[in-house]
């Protein structure tokens, strides 16, 4: 690991432990939103603590993330062979159309089937994260240089050989970089889902909205905004460790 890369690594780490602090400890909270909004009675959001819909939050954006990553490399990958290649205007349309609705029209129409709380919201982050992943897959698979797949063919692999030992590996950064993006949506889309008892970080925003208080939102967009930019960096540390190993 280059010093760089150390660097990096550490600042990271760094950040992701002062965020953890930050988030257990209500009086910092206090003591940071009282001088900004010294005519509200309540400056954090009494239904929880913070520590508590982050959690939420994590358990939102981990659990849809994750369903993202396993429906939508394999669907990525699948549309670049032969027997799907028939299929990938259809997949790329259908992925891309879910990214055009609003994810609160996913959630009205989730609700009729699975009703309120945790697994509409799932749905809705499941859908909207799709395309990036989807369209990442299959721009790294075909960025990968067609001497480099006939010279595995060549050593005499097979198709599955040639996917995972020379496909995969060159194409990884960019199907990392689709997943970050998708991951960057999720923990941003995923605030909406408070407002059909989902909770997360959405609930202080949306409450706060509700109620004009702003030190609420704040409490609620502030930590979101940051485990954006941490998982981004966590995930960009992964990025590298696999970038260099392909190379």
């Amino acid at each position: 690991m280059t010093p760089h890369r150390r660097r990096n690594a550490a600042l990271t780490v760094a950040g992701a432990l002062a965020f953890a602090v930050l988030v257990s400890a209500p009086s910092l909270w206090e003591a940071a939103l009282r001088p900004l909004f010294p005519q509200l009675r309540d400056v954090l959001m009494p239904r929880d603590t913070l520590a508590t819909f982050v959690l939420q939050h994590l358990a939102l954006v981990g659990i849809s993330s994750g369903l993202t990553i396993v429906v939508g490399v394999p669907l990525g990958i699948w549309v670049t062979r032969v027997g799907g290649r028939d299929f990938r205007p259809f997949v790329v349309a259908a992925t891309d159309l879910g990214q055009t609705f609003p994810p609160v029209a996913v959630l009205a129409l989730a609700m009729p089937v699975l009703g309120f709380g945790f697994w509409p919201t799932i749905v809705a982050l499941f859908i909207y994260g799709l395309f990036p992943v989807v369209s990442g897959t299959i721009a790294g698979i075909e960025s990968v240089p067609a001497p480099v797949v006939d010279a595995a063919r060549g050593m005499g692999m097979s198709p599955t050989q040639v996917l995972f030992r020379a496909e995969l590996p060159l194409a990884a950064r960019m199907i990392l970089s689709g997943i970050r993006t998708s991951m960057a949506i999720n923990i941003g889309t995923a605030t909406v889902g408070a407002a059909i008892g989902t909770g997360g970080l959405g609930v202080p925003i949306i409450g706060g909205l509700a109620v004009q208080n702003m030190a609420y939102v704040l409490e609620g967009a502030l930590p979101a905004a940051l485990l954006a930019v941490l998982a981004d960096a966590m995930l960009a540390q992964v990025e590298a460790a696999v970038t260099v190993r392909s190379d």
